[in-house]
C-alpha cells in the first residue's frame, strides 16, 4: 500500500501560498495541462481569485515524491471564507502554515492557526518571502512562537519545526541563506519527517465525511472528501447519511482520486486517502457515506455563526429586466439556495414582499457572492449590509471584530480618532521603523463601510485586516454617514450642461450621456442632506453668443463606483443596483414625494 501525507496551506491573505503550491507541484515534475503550464497562481483557476489576488475556493492537488503520496490542500486566506477552511482541515494531518519574512503573522494567520490547533495539527512554519529587501526573519519567527503560546498550543506542537523558503523563486531550506537553496526538496522532506501518516483503519466499516463538492456535466454531482475508515470501491453500494440523520442507499458510479491537479479514475481507495465520488445525486456538505452494513454518521462539521447579512430581491428600478439574464424573484431564490450547498458559512431566510435575508462572515463574503452572481448573468437589487444583533438573556449583543492596523506614523492619529468615534477600543499600540502597529475591539457595525475611508485617510499606505471577536452587549447609537448624495431629478441622459451645473455640490458618479432615472443616486453631496439635481439639463439655445461662452467651465471626472465601494456607501435609505453590466446606486423610494409621505406616516 502506497504511503500517504495529507497536508493543508494556511496563510493570510498574499503571504504566497499559492506560489508555494506551484513550486512544489513543478519541483516534484506533476505533469499539467498545457493551459496552465506557463501560469503562475496555478490553484486560483476562479476568475475572481485572479482578478483579487486571493484564494476563495480550496482546491485538492496531489504530487508524489520518493514513492510517498502527498494530497495538498490549498485553503483560503481571509477570515470571511472561514467555512471553507473549517471544512478542508478535517481532511488533513499537518499543516504548513506560511509566514511573511517581512510581515510576520497577520490576522487570519491567527485564524486559521486556531482551527489548526483545535484540531490537533502537526504544524510546519514556512518563513516565506526571505528574499523581500526588507525582511525581518528572526522578528517573524519570535512573534509566529509567541502566536503558537498565545494561541494555547501544546509543548509538542510549539516546538514547531522552520523551513526558510521563497516560493516565487523556487527555493527553501533549514536555514535563512538564499545561496544555498537550490530548490524545494527540503521542504518535501520536511513533510515526510514531521506530518503523520493519516490514522484510519482500512478494516474497519467504510465512513467518509464530504467535505466538498462539484458539479460534473457527465457523472452529475461528484463530492469530495477523506475516507476516515474502510475501503471505498466503484460500482459498492453505500449508505447516505444526511444532516438530519436519514439513511438512504445509493451505488457509487465514480470513484476518483487525486494526480496533480486532475481526478483520475481509481478501483479502489483506502482509509486516509482523498476521494472524490459520483453516484449520489442529492449528496451535500458535512454528511456521512458509510458502510452499507455498519452505517454510521461522522460528527457534521461545526461551523462559527454569520455576522453580518443583506437584503437580496429582484430588481424593482425602471430599467428592470433589461440588462440581466436571470432577473425574476424565483430566480434569484433558486441561486442563493443552491449556494447553500457549497458554502456552509452562509445562510439564506425569507424576509418581506418576496426579498431573501442572507446572511455571511462578512462584508467580502458578501460581495463575493454578489459579483459572482452578477457574472452570471443575475439581476437583482441589495440593502446596505448590517451586523447581526442577537438578544441574548434580555440584552441585545452585537459581533466585535479584533481589527490589526498597519499604517505610516503620520496617518495613525486619524485612524486613531476615526476608530474612536466608532466604538472602537484600542489594545495595543507599536511604533517600528516609522510603521504604526494598532489593534483594536470594534463592534462590526461600526467598522461597516470604514474601509474605502481608511484608504483615503492613508493614502492607500494603510493594511487592514480583522477577524471575529465574540458578541458582546450593543453599545449604541453609531455614527451614521454624514454626506447626503446628489439624487437624478428626472429620468433621461446625462448632458455635460447638467454635471458641470452639479458638480459643485460634491462628487459625480457618472459621465455625459449615461441614461441615468428618477430616484437614482448620481453622486456623494459635500453636505449631510440629500439634494435632487438636473443631470440630464440642456442648455436653452438662443441666437446670441458671447466670445468664450461654454469653455470656461472644467468638467472633472467623475468617481468610477464599483461593487466594493456602492455596498460601503449606501445608507439605509438606498439600495445597489446590481446588473451584469453596471451597478447603480439608488434610493429606496424613487419619487421625493413618496419619501416625505413616508415620513409623516401617510404611507
Amino acid at each position: 500500500m502506497i504511503s500517504i501525507r495529507n497536508v493543508a496551506i494556511i496563510a493570510h491573505v498574499d503571504h504566497g501560498k499559492t506560489t508555494l503550491v506551484d513550486a512544489l507541484l513543478r519541483q516534484s515534475h506533476t505533469a499539467l495541462k498545457k493551459d496552465v503550464v506557463n501560469e503562475t497562481c496555478i490553484m486560483d483557476s476562479n476568475e475572481l481569485e485572479k482578478e483579487r489576488g486571493i484564494t476563495i475556493f480550496s482546491k485538492n492537488a496531489s504530487v508524489e515524491w520518493q514513492g510517498v503520496k502527498i494530497n495538498i490542500i490549498d485553503t483560503p486566506g481571509h477570515a470571511d471564507f472561514g467555512g471553507e477552511v473549517e471544512r478542508v482541515l478535517k481532511m488533513a494531518d499537518g499543516c504548513l502554515l506560511l509566514i511573511d519574512a517581512q510581515e510576520g503573522p497577520m490576522a487570519q494567520t491567527r485564524f486559521v492557526l486556531k482551527k489548526a490547533l483545535e484540531l490537533g495539527l502537526r504544524i510546519i512554519v514556512v518563513i516565506n518571502k526571505i528574499d523581500k529587501p526588507n525582511s525581518r526573519i528572526q522578528h517573524s519567527l519570535n512573534k509566529t512562537f509567541d502566536l503558537f503560546i498565545e494561541l494555547g498550543a501544546s509543548d509538542r506542537l510549539a516546538d514547531f519545526p522552520v523551513i526558510y523558503a521563497s516560493s516565487r523563486l523556487g527555493k527553501a531550506g533549514e536555514s535563512p541563506d538564499l545561496d544555498h537553496m537550490t530548490d524545494v526538496s527540503p521542504l518535501f522532506d520536511a513533510i515526510l519527517k514531521y506530518i503523520p501518516e493519516p490514522s484510519g483503519d482500512a478494516n474497519k466499516p467504510l465512513q467518509m465525511l464530504v467535505t466538498n463538492f462539484t458539479g460534473d456535466k457527465f457523472k452529475g454531482r461528484i463530492a469530495t472528501g477523506r475516507v476516515e475508515s474502510g475501503v471505498l470501491k466503484a460500482g459498492d453500494e453505500v449508505v447516505h447519511i444526511n444532516r438530519d440523520g436519514k439513511q438512504t442507499k445509493c451505488k457509487l458510479t465514480s470513484v476518483m482520486t487525486f494526480k496533480g491537479l486532475e481526478r483520475i479514475e481509481a478501483d479502489e481507495v483506502t482509509a486516509g486517502d482523498i476521494v472524490a465520488v459520483a453516484g449520489i445525486s442529492d449528496i451535500n456538505i458535512g454528511e456521512t457515506i458509510a458502510d452499507i452494513n455498519h452505517p454510521q454518521a461522522l460528527p457534521l462539521i461545526k461551523i462559527e455563526e454569520p455576522t453580518v447579512k443583506m437584503t437580496f430581491a429582484a430588481n424593482t428600478s425602471p430599467v428592470a429586466g433589461k440588462e440581466g439574464e436571470y432577473s425574476t424573484s424565483r430566480q434569484v431564490r433558486e441561486r442563493l439556495y443552491q449556494e447553500l450547498e457549497t458554502d456552509v458559512a452562509l445562510k439564506v431566510e425569507d424576509g418581506l414582499n418576496g426579498s431573501l435575508i442572507v446572511s455571511g462572515r462578512g462584508e467580502l463574503h458578501l460581495g463575493i457572492l454578489i459579483e459572482r452572481m452578477r457574472r452570471e448573468g443575475y439581476e437583482f437589487q441589495v440593502s446596505q449590509p448590517e451586523a447581526i444583533i442577537k438578544v441574548i438573556d434580555g440584552q441585545r449583543m452585537t459581533p466585535f471584530e479584533r481589527v490589526f492596523i498597519e499604517v505610516p506614523e503620520g496617518y495613525s492619529g486619524v485612524v486613531i480618532q476615526k476608530l474612536g468615534a466608532r466604538f472602537g477600543e484600542m489594545k495595543d499600540m507599536q511604533n517600528s521603523g516609522g510603521i504604526t502597529f494598532l489593534e483594536f475591539v470594534i463592534p462590526t457595525r461600526g467598522l461597516l463601510g470604514y474601509r474605502g475611508e481608511f484608504l483615503t485617510d492613508t493614502k492607500g499606505l494603510g493594511i487592514m485586516n480583522s477577524i471575529f471577536e465574540e458578541f458582546r452587549p450593543d453599545p449604541g447609537k453609531y455614527q451614521e454617514r454624514d454626506k447626503g448624495s446628489l439624487v437624478s431629478h428626472e429620468s433621461g441622459l446625462t448632458n455635460l450642461y447638467g454635471l458641470v451645473n452639479a458638480q459643485g455640490r460634491g462628487v459625480l458618479f457618472v459621465n455625459p450621456g449615461e441614461a441615468v432615472y428618477k430616484g437614482q443616486v448620481v453622486g456623494q453631496n459635500s453636505r449631510s442632506e440629500d439634494i435632487h439635481v438636473n443631470v440630464c439639463k440642456t442648455k436653452g439655445l438662443t441666437n446670441n453668443r458671447s466670445q468664450g461662452e461654454g469653455t470656461s467651465e472644467h468638467f472633472n471626472a467623475p468617481l468610477n463606483i464599483d461593487l466594493d465601494y456602492a455596498l460601503e456607501y449606501i445608507d439605509s435609505s438606498e439600495l445597489v443596483e446590481v446588473t451584469p453590466k453596471n451597478i447603480r446606486i439608488r434610493k429606496i423610494m424613487l419619487d421625493p414625494k413618496d419619501t416625505k409621505r413616508l415620513q409623516k406616516g401617510l404611507l
